[in-house]
């Protein structure tokens, strides 16, 4: 393959997602993920390369990875389960995972485990278009793991899907950012060279942490996961703002330049009042500040499951091109087919328009939250006895606060949140709360 073109989504060839839980025995809220060697095996891999080609009819695959050192061997897994099932997989190296979206071909594939530590790896799953699976289609493909190989595939490799995802990131998302001073944090992953390059191209003056991987460094002490270095590094070099990724490159946080953490709540409400749009898609974690800002300034709020993926669903449905998640996931959709971290930073450096970060975030005013996680066995729902206990608390509170209480998708835990005005108040609700997880769930 000697170059690559970034395809834009057909409506015709949509597949809806739909925000429910499903009990599935090895995917989870993006695909599936979990410690490499125990969950995750090239056996797996392969299993699922195998699966998935078959699924997806034609069986051309496009599969990149992170910088994570099993991904090399996980990534050969997948696509001789590609080429088993008799489909074509297109090896492309190291690649962000919203350059996966954009040059899939029947599917799209990264091995990666996102922000998790470098122990962790998994696959996240795009579709033709470019989006990610429904979970109907993700049962579809663990139907699959079982069939028999039918050999008669091939596997290429290529090596300018970076070259082509930049071009497009900066025709499409780039701005005249001379003069701006700015860090950034790459986390170790499959930014490490492309970022700090797109921000010089366009003027800024760049400093980069972060860009050193190794294989087992991605996300460890860095990144979007872990803000303090580059917290540091903005003031200590007096930076007009940091840029932090997570090591697959979906996810994006901000440092404004005294070092205050911006998070995803306040880049969509940044971003939101740069692009005028009339809706906005965001979930169930997002401030009860953005949702205050929204109402004054008349921008419709859709709120969905936690998720990226939901979203994303949220956004095609209604038309909508703007949403994220607190976490960082930033979704624009304006020439784009899901999120992407550094079209994201880009977009929200072009909203400064000539005011520091802190100033432009200032316009949501956030409401202290506190989050704890719990350990569990197993996945899956919560018993029903522990939602209507959160229910009731949250009728008891009556808008002046509330609390969230979810399994994760990805890892053997319960989440809690709460959110008061002040932060006394949100802990002593985290802490009542999180009491009344423990008795439940034992």
């Amino acid at each position: 393959m000697k170059g690559l073109a970034v395809p834009m989504p057909s409506d015709t060839q949509t597949r809806q997602l739909r925000s429910r839980a499903l009990p599935r025995e090895y995917f989870g809220t993006d695909g599936v993920r979990g410690i490499v060697g125990e969950f995750v095996t090239p056996e797996l891999l392969e299993r699922l390369g195998r699966a998935s080609a078959l699924w997806s009819g034609r069986g051309r695959v496009f599969i990149g990875r992170d910088t994570r050192a099993s991904g090399e061997e996980l990534a050969a897994a997948f696509a001789r389960g590609v080429a088993s099932a008799g489909g074509s997989a297109v090896l492309a190296g190291v690649v962000p995972t919203p350059a996966v979206a954009l040059l899939r071909l029947d599917l799209g594939i990264v091995i990666s485990a996102s922000h998790n530590p470098p122990e962790y790896n998994g696959v996240k799953f795009f579709d033709r278009n470019g989006r990610k699976l429904s979970d109907d289609a993700e049962e579809e493909i663990e139907a699959l793991l079982d069939a028999p190989a039918r050999g008669g595939g091939e596997i290429d490799f290529v090596d300018v899907a970076v070259d082509s995802y930049l071009q497009h990131v900066l025709e499409r998302f780039g701005s005249d950012l001379s003069g701006l001073r700015i860090a950034v944090d790459c986390a170790n992953g499959a930014y490490s060279t492309i970022a700090p390059h797109a921000f010089a191209e366009l003027g800024a003056q760049v400093e980069t942490i972060g860009n050193k991987p190794d294989g087992n460094n991605i996300n460890v002490g860095c990144g979007a996961t872990d803000l303090a270095a580059l917290q540091r590094r903005v003031v200590a070099g007096k930076f007009d703002l940091g840029i932090a990724f997570d090591g697959d490159g979906d996810r994006m946080l901000a440092v404004d330049g005294t070092g205050e953490a911006v998070d995803g709540d306040q880049i969509v409400a940044v971003l939101a009042l740069h692009l005028g749009v009339d809706q906005v898609a965001v979930t169930t974690m997002t401030n009860l500040g953005f949702h205050r800002l929204m109402e004054d300034r008349g921008i419709r709020v859709i709120t969905t499951d936690v998720g990226d993926r939901y979203v994303l669903e949220a956004l095609y449905r209604e038309g909508a091109v703007l949403g994220g998640e607190q976490s960082g996931h930033i979704i624009c959709l304006r020439d784009h087919v899901t999120g992407d971290g550094l079209a994201s930073a880009l977009l929200l450096c072009a909203a400064l328009e000539g005011r520091t970060l802190a100033e432009a975030a200032a316009a949501m005013e956030r409401y202290p939250q506190v989050k704890r996680n719990l350990p569990r066995t197993g996945r899956g729902p919560l018993p029903e006895s522990l939602r209507e206990q959160v229910e009731a608390v949250n009728s008891e509170l009556n808008g002046d606060g509330r609390v969230l209480v979810r399994p994760s998708g990805t890892e053997p835990l319960v989440r809690v949140l709460a959110e008061a005005p002040t932060t006394e108040e949100a802990e002593a609700l985290c802490v009542r709360i999180a009491s009344l997880v423990t008795q439940e769930l034992g």
